[in-house]
């Protein structure tokens, strides 16, 4: 009686392990050429319950979608053949309601003393969602991969055309990082969204936002922006912010600029760009990069056009886009941009001295700390490092050191534990990070943050300011 009873609990034990699984069990005689399907099974996969002897070796071959049928088949016979276990995993059409799924066999096979199978005993699972997952994954990673080729692309023409116009590598690290950080701001606010778009008033925020603060204002509707449009447009207000800083009304302390867009009849919007306050400006004796972006690359890429005004009170630019770059705004919005902390020290203010200086570089991408690393020595600091991971700059850290460049990801991990490490010590540092952190430094700590992608420069010029060099 005991042993009965304890058989009873192994098998409702064994029941609720399979209905709590989402599993169907089934037993296939071979010697008496019978299939058992359970309740289970059969509400998986809509064959009936109960025994069958009929051709009980091509029943699930049967059901099989057509393309799999084959390959089910190979499987299950070489199974057969030589196996203790299996696992199969293929397309099945319900035969109730014609549904089609996927389904996982598994199980053991039993072998009499010669090696002929005699039983197998197993498992069905429907793993539709899982290939359903697999599917999207895969889905996701060729978008991915396509996104990733036309940021290439588009680096690579922008390199290639600003280098055309440019007449020193000086000239064009500077010119060619600005429109890189454009780019870049305009890639966060579309991750932002899922990259189903972009505001207006948030390409405006996070590119005149940090520059010349009380100098800039911007106002308009909320419109919504393509992917594509919106790269185009943050490009735009770059090029005319850096007119204005090195040339324009951002120049001078007096100087103002005003943008504001209103919607246009019919579909798309037209965007305003005023300058006031600065010095008198005349129109340039050759046309630049900047300006071939504005009055061609723009307007193609927003189906519109755009008219620049050099009046002696300021440059206006008119720029009209039409329906096809507007998107439908997302039921839930992402935040505005709000300022930034310091991104470091600008390039302008010259080549930062680090002679004597011991700086640790705590990079996971091995270009880029090859790069800190060169730059960071050619400014006079003796590097250590680089560290790739984790471990390895904690190692470092029983030397003497006097700054710090900091990666805030690293393959994966914080970074924290170095930060608040060095900062225990009272030694200085500053982050440099592709996170798009909008409410300050990583981890919460008071320290310069510099986006990627910058100019090393940059950066051997946060770390002098951070040692008051």
């Amino acid at each position: 009686m005991t042993r009965e009873l304890g058989r009873s609990s192994d098998r409702e034990r064994l029941e609720l392990a399979l209905q709590v699984a989402g599993l169907g069990e089934f037993e296939w005689d071979l010697s008496r050429g019978a299939l058992t399907v359970s309740d289970r099974m059969a509400a998986i996969t809509g064959l009936p319950a109960g025994e069958v002897v009929d051709d009980v070796g091509g029943l699930l071959a049967r059901h099989a979608h057509p393309d799999d049928v084959e390959a089910f088949i190979a499987q299950r016979d070489a199974s057969l053949k030589a196996a203790d276990t299996f696992d199969i995993r293929f397309r099945f059409i319900r035969p109730t309601d014609q549904r089609l799924i996927w389904l996982r066999l598994a199980g053991v096979i039993v072998r009499d003393t010669a090696g002929a199978p005699l039983r197998l005993t197993g498992i069905v699972e429907d793993v539709s969602l899982a290939h359903l997952e697999d599917d999207q994954r895969q889905q996701l990673m060729s978008e991915l991969d396509h996104r990733v080729k036309n940021v290439l692309a588009a680096v690579q023409a922008l390199a290639q055309q600003t280098a055309k116009r440019t007449t020193s590598l000086d000239a064009f690290l500077q010119t060619f990082g600005g429109r890189l950080k454009a780019m870049a701001s305009a890639n966060e606010l579309l991750t932002a969204a899922r990259w189903r778009g972009a505001a207006i008033d948030h390409l405006a925020a996070a590119e005149l936002g940090a520059i010349a603060p009380g100098q800039t204002s911007w106002e308009g509707p909320d419109l919504f922006l393509t992917p594509r449009a919106a790269n185009a447009l943050s490009l735009a207000l770059h090029e005319l912010a850096t007119n204005a800083v090195k040339f324009g009304a951002l120049s001078v302390e007096s100087g103002h600029v005003r943008l504001n867009w209103t919607t246009r009849t019919g579909g798309g919007f037209e965007l305003t760009w005023t300058e006031s306050g600065g010095p008198t400006v005349s129109a340039p004796a050759r046309q630049g990069f900047g300006s071939t972006l504005l009055s061609q690359v723009t307007g193609r890429e927003l189906n519109g056009d755009t008219t620049v005004q050099y009046r002696p009170a300021g440059v206006t630019v008119r720029l009209r886009a039409g329906p096809q770059a507007m998107a439908d705004r997302p039921d839930i919005m992402p935040e505005a941009p709000v300022a930034r902390v310091t991104e470091t020290v600008p390039t302008s203010r010259g080549p930062a001295s680090l002679r004597g200086a011991r700086v640790l570089i705590v990079e996971d991408a091995v270009l880029l700390a090859l790069e800190l690393e060169t730059g960071l020595s050619e400014a006079g600091a003796t590097v250590i490092g680089p560290a790739y991971e984790l471990e390895e700059a904690m190692a470092l850290l029983d030397q003497p050191i006097d700054a710090a460049v900091l990666d805030a990801n690293l393959n994966g991990r914080s970074v924290t534990p170095v930060a608040e490490a060095l900062h225990q010590r009272q030694v200085p540092f500053v982050f440099a990070t592709g996170y798009g952190e909008t409410g300050g430094a990583p981890g919460g700590f008071e320290a310069p943050v510099i986006r990627k992608p910058y100019d090393v420069t940059q950066v051997a010029a946060a770390v002098a300011e951070l040692l008051n060099r």
